[in-house]
């Protein structure tokens, strides 16, 4: 099994939802981050007073898939969250040694 963690743009979160949907994705988690990379933030004006934004507003996705199902959720990230500039965001996949279900006691695939 693999984890799947995107950081994408606010805005195109549903668009990736649904996308993911569309391969098969059942479930998710989505978390409100703020972070920055190469895009190292950016200035605002706020009454007429100049300050620096230094992390900006991102949406981190986290997924647990089976192995077989990894290059169909990275392509639908990527054809979905791409907007050309910078900012758009990452994917980082990690292997997952085991999932349990609480509720019922399921394990790895059963539970994903």
């Amino acid at each position: 099994m693999k984890k799947v963690e995107a950081i994408i743009k606010p805005f195109k979160l549903d668009d990736v939802r649904e996308a993911l949907a569309l391969v098969g994705v059942n479930g998710m988690t989505v978390t409100e981050v703020k972070g920055f990379g190469r895009q190292k933030g950016h200035t605002e004006m706020y009454r007429g007073a100049e300050y620096n934004v230094d992390f900006l507003p991102k949406m981190k996705i986290e997924i647990v898939i089976g192995d077989e199902a990894l290059e169909r959720v990275i392509e639908a990230i990527m054809q979905t969250a791409q907007t050309g500039k910078i900012g758009d965001g990452k994917i980082f996949v990690y292997d997952v040694e085991r999932v349990i279900r609480i509720r019922t006691g399921e394990e790895n695939e059963e539970a994903v």
